[in-house]
């Protein structure tokens, strides 16, 4: 499967001929490969989206809307199983998993359907002399979008549904580690009838998605993906004002004060620390338990823990709670987080290794759901992201001591509460320093609200009519007129 740059409506290999393997993480075997995209394919990519810009950005909100509504039904029809299937030997998730996240990528390019005819600007009339201002919203250009392989095609589609419903064009650029699934959910806007060059797609690794960055003619950059990588990507896009939307990384909280419903907060804290083996940008990764419920909580979320099916093979068991990492490295910073966290005092009482035996293969990538207890703040696991199945369960006393360890990192895209009483719930949500925050829920996506980080957890918002805005430009127009003499 080489013919995987998309230019002007037609698939085909690179220029240069060079493909990259694509693995299956469940057995560390190759799945299918994929082409290196070079300078050369890039360029073209770009100047068929540059082309292309003019007649998509001009025409009707209706005709924008039609054609996204076809895509997201198309892709529903067609691809939705297909493109499931292929997440899931490509990312490890369990099959069930693979389906919500391809359903709920077609809702929400059904959903900027109907936005694409809400775009409005507003007028005013002059302060001074008989002046009037007409103030208008108009597509950036031409995007780059660099998706990761988490959740390859959900945060795609959080990119194309608004940047398409707002008239840009696009150049995708899919993570080569999950590419599969993210080019079967293309394939249904070019069959929806999308305009030759609206979509392009350039594959490849690290060097292309920079080249891209780069690319004069890119006017907007929207990122998922590492702190550093989306630290560059800032400097790059300053150095040419280009705009970009960076979501990064994270280290949520999940507080659960004195008066929270326990058996909910636990469930809902491990499905949300477990799920997708914990890959998964608002993942929790600490869990903070107030010390009236702290022994409960760890007996409960313990038994649950163990409880849990790893499964070798998502398709076979689509109902399974986790599957593999994603690759060797990842592997090894979670190992390497656990084994800080325990020479530094912390008792492991669920888990704590790789996970082997007969049931998975000697090349794939597993690790046990993990419970860490005695825990403090110069431990990796409460000061980075460990971006796997890690649960460290911290006893506190005060909601100001809740507050303080929740915001002792330099993340802030998402935390989490369980509570009753209204007060600690404002408090708290008042001071935890986070782009969004659930209560007594563990999960802050909806596709209505905005969706996005504070400090190192990246700039801008997507989803909502916010992230519609961001793939607009404001233009002010102020017309001088004559008074009629009649």
């Amino acid at each position: 499967m080489n013919d995987t740059i998309l230019i002007a409506d037609q698939w085909q290999p690179g220029a240069n001929g060079h493909v990259l393997p694509v693995i299956n993480p469940a057995y560390g075997t190759i799945l299918s490969t994929i082409a290196q995209a070079d300078e050369q394919d890039i360029d073209a990519a770009v100047q068929a989206a540059k082309t292309a810009f003019p007649a998509w950005s001009t025409i009707s909100g209706r005709e924008r809307a039609t054609i996204l509504r076809r895509a997201s039904e198309i892709f529903r029809d067609r691809y939705l199983t297909e493109t499931a299937r292929l997440l899931t030997q490509e990312n490890g998730k369990p099959l069930n998993d693979s389906i919500k996240e391809c359903t709920y990528a077609a809702d929400v390019i059904a959903f900027y359907a109907e936005e694409s005819r809400r775009i409005t600007g507003t007028h005013f009339a002059g302060d001074l002399g008989a002046t009037h201002s007409f103030v208008l919203k108009e597509p950036v250009g031409v995007v780059a979008a660099i998706v990761p392989w988490n959740f390859p095609v959900d945060l795609l589609a959080w990119k194309l549904g608004p940047g398409l419903a707002a008239g840009c064009t696009f150049v995708i650029k899919p993570s080569e580690e999950a590419p599969l699934a993210t080019l079967k959910f293309v394939q249904a806007f070019l069959d929806a009838g999308l305009p030759t060059g609206v979509l392009n797609v350039v594959t490849g690794d690290g060097k292309t998605g920079a080249a891209l960055v780069q690319h004069p003619d890119v006017q907007k950059i929207a990122f998922t993906g590492s702190v550093g990588v989306g630290a560059w990507i800032a400097e790059q896009a300053g150095r040419a004002m280009k705009r970009t939307t960076l979501e990064l990384g994270g280290s949520a909280p999940f507080i659960v004060w004195r008066d929270a419903d326990l058996d909910a907060a636990v469930a809902q804290s491990a499905r949300r620390a477990f799920s997708h083996t914990g890959q998964i940008c608002i993942s929790v990764n600490r869990i903070l338990v107030h010390e009236s419920l702290f022994d409960a909580f760890v007996e409960k979320f313990a038994a649950l823990t163990s409880r849990l099916r790893v499964t070798p093979d998502g398709l076979r068991e689509p109902n399974a709670d986790m599957g593999p990492m994603m690759n060797a490295q990842s592997v090894n910073k979670v190992d390497h987080h656990v084994q800080d966290a325990v020479q530094h005092g912390a008792s492991v009482l669920m888990g704590g290794d790789r996970l082997h035996g007969a049931e998975y293969a000697d090349n794939g990538y597993f690790y046990a759901p993990t419970v860490l207890v005695n825990l403090n703040q110069d431990m990796l696991v409460m000061r980075e992201e460990t971006f796997g199945p890690v649960a460290p369960i911290v006893k506190f006393n005060t909601l100001a001591e809740a507050i303080a360890i929740a915001n002792s990192t330099p993340y802030g895209l998402a935390a989490y509460l369980y509570a009753n009483d209204v007060n600690v719930i404002y408090q708290a949500t008042r001071g935890l320093k986070f782009g969004g925050i659930g209560v007594n829920v563990n999960d802050i996506t909806d596709i209505r609200g905005p969706f996005g980080g504070t400090k190192m957890s990246g700039i801008g918002r997507e989803l909502g009519e916010v992230g519609l805005d961001s793939y607009l430009e404001t233009k002010h127009i102020r017309l001088a007129y004559r008074t009629a003499t009649l």
